[in-house]
């Protein structure tokens, strides 16, 4: 459950690029809190600003103005603030080297520990974290991550979460790029990390319905602002922006048909 402690902060986030008539507000005064072991979703169509903001909360970007604060203070060090706040994106293949083998990447991850354990126990972690996955460790052994499926490596760079044990997950599309099946079976491991670290996560997604499955709340982006948010049954069900409605009206026939059950029982609750 999140307690009342924020581990991100914003106020009046302002992210811009380029100059003079060139100038694009990729982030346009956006201001909120997310709480500690929260899952916030970050809902909106393609350049609505959600992975700007995204890269944000990773200390890749700084604002152009306004203050965003990592558990009380801004973001300085950048490897101190990744060994707390991690990412897994939507395209696994560009975040593993094509030349190295998976484990031995696996295995560097723990570079960033101010202190590296032993390679035993690096081996013992390794194969913790595989298995953690449903990946037996002799499955991957001698492999590069072009003989992997998209699947298989979006559960390396879930294993590689367990590995560094971050208190924050930002999760970019993570799913985007698999089948359906593959695809739930993400969505679980990403909740089976969440239980077992007690991580926050920030789920970023167009997909309005994965949002309402994983969420404990929804903040819906349009054109660098957050135009609406709230619980998922709130934004969800009663949507009160037009664009919160075109993003509902862009999901799949199958998947509506399950909103509209639950928004029967929820007229039937109240």
């Amino acid at each position: 459950m999140p307690v009342e402690t924020d581990i991100f902060n914003a106020k009046n986030v302002i992210c811009t690029f380029g100059h003079g008539k060139k100038l694009v507000k990729a982030i346009d005064d956006v201001s909120f809190g997310i709480k500690d072991q929260e899952i916030v979703s970050l809902v909106g169509g393609s350049g609505c600003g959600k992975s700007v903001l995204a890269k944000i909360m990773l200390g890749l970007i700084k604002p152009s103005s306004g203050q965003f604060l990592y558990k009380g203070n801004e973001i300085k060090n950048l490897k101190t603030h990744w060994r707390e706040v991690q990412a897994v994106f939507q395209d696994p293949f560009s975040c593993f080297n094509q030349f190295f083998t998976i484990r031995s990447q696996l295995k560097d991850s723990f570079g960033i520990f101010k202190k590296k354990p032993s390679k035993r126990e690096i081996e013992d972690r390794v194969d913790q974290a595989l298995l953690a996955v449903n990946i037996k460790p002799p499955e991957i052994e001698g492999k590069y991550p072009f003989e992997l499926s998209g699947g298989q490596m979006q559960r390396m760079l879930l294993a590689r979460i367990f590995i560094l044990r971050p208190r924050v997950l930002i999760a970019d599309e993570p799913t985007s790029m698999v089948d359906a099946c593959v695809r739930a079976n993400i969505l679980d491991y990403l909740m089976k990390i969440k239980s077992e670290l007690k991580m926050t996560i920030v789920f970023i997604t167009h997909d309005i319905g994965l949002a309402y499955y994983v969420s404990d709340r929804m903040f819906i982006m349009h054109k660098g602002k957050i135009v609406e948010h709230g619980s998922p049954d709130d934004v969800a069900l009663k949507p009160k922006n037009p664009h919160t409605q075109q993003l509902l009206d862009d999901i799949p026939d199958i998947n509506k048909k399950w909103l509209e059950r639950e928004q029967k029982v929820l007229n039937v609750v109240e």
